[in-house]
């Protein structure tokens, strides 16, 4: 179901053909960012950094990835990621 006309669809499917690929990427990495801070904000301030990347983690990968990924990801200690 969509609450979306057919004419103001075409437009849209339009413009978004029209996009180079640097376009394309620039406007996913622009969401992503912006789901990412939505997601950091709604968590708790008193979580662990572990904690903090496994629920960031969980929020937007469960279900596509395997819970030891996910672990993975909540333990790696690498330094350039802020979370």
């Amino acid at each position: 179901m969509s609450d979306t006309s057919p004419e103001i669809e075409a437009m849209v499917d339009e413009r978004y053909h029209r996009m180079t690929p640097d376009e394309r990427v620039r406007i996913a990495a622009s969401m992503y960012d912006t789901a990412r801070a939505i997601v950091l904000s709604s968590l708790p301030q008193e979580l662990t950094r572990r904690e903090r990347r496994l629920a960031f983690a969980k929020r937007l990968y469960e279900g596509e990835l395997a819970e030891a990924a996910l672990i993975a990801y909540a333990e790696w200690e690498g330094t350039s990621d802020t979370l």
